[in-house]
């Protein structure tokens, strides 16, 4: 069964780390925060892992793809990278001073992350 293109150039695509640890499901609320406002839409980052082409392809047309890890290990990242995507913003949530294991899940948080993702998709 083919997977069809959804590809619209404007599109600001966000991929979101949804680990285990506590920042992951930090950086998976804000990415759906940010969805819900319409600052710009979270995407299948699974589907950059398993090359699901029409989530390629939708991505190759977005006008702009932030990168949210959790934690150092940039495991999004690594996998943008890895599927041929090398034009992203980056942001890392423990460089926002949360620490893996030790940050709580609330709205203060998710709020920090959200903030800095807007600057990131807006700059």
């Amino acid at each position: 069964m083919s997977q069809g293109c959804d590809c619209k150039s404007e599109e600001k695509l966000i991929f979101a780390c949804s680990g285990a640890a506590d920042v992951g499901e930090l950086s998976d609320r804000a990415a759906r925060v940010l969805t819900k406002e319409g600052s710009g839409k979270m995407f299948c980052m699974a589907g950059i892992g398993g090359r699901v082409s029409g989530i390629i392809k939708t991505t190759e047309a977005a006008a702009k793809i932030l990168a949210v890890d959790g934690c150092p290990l940039d495991c999004v990242k690594n996998s943008l990278e890895q599927a041929g995507f090398n034009k992203y913003k980056h942001l890392r949530v423990t460089d926002l001073g949360m620490e893996k294991g030790k940050s709580e899940i609330n709205q203060e948080n998710i709020e920090k992350i959200a903030v800095s993702s807007r600057e990131k998709l807006s700059g």
